[in-house]
């Protein structure tokens, strides 16, 4: 699980990098890959599969996955939209605590 962290670590960082570059494609390709192999080796093969594949989260991972094949087919700005709107969609119970938050902290210009 470590390399797994340091390799999710440093997917993170070329994403971050590529972006920060004008969407340098070869850094965001370069993320990508890491991101998900650091991703695999922190929680494994078979769940990552599992977690990728699921019935209900099938659209997330077409969109995420697509996005990233986009990436490697060096078409990074429009890769990394659909990539984004994927990971959305995967990770949707991130709404969900920007909420929880916003409502423990009462923060005027931050509550609607």
């Amino acid at each position: 699980p470590e390399i797994g962290v340091g390799v999710t670590g440093f997917g993170l960082f070329f994403l971050l990098f590529g972006v920060l570059l004008y969407f340098d494609s070869v850094l965001l390709a370069f993320g990508n890959v890491l991101f998900l192999s650091g991703l695999t080796f922190i929680i494994g093969l078979r769940r990552t599969a599992h977690f990728f594949f699921q019935r209900h989260k099938f659209r997330g991972s077409f969109f995420f996955l697509g996005g990233v094949s986009l990436v490697l087919c060096r078409w990074p700005i429009i890769g990394m939209l659909v990539e984004s709107y994927g990971f959305v969609l995967l990770f949707s119970f991130f709404p969900m605590a920007l909420a929880f938050v916003l409502s423990a902290v009462n923060i005027p210009f931050l509550n609607a």
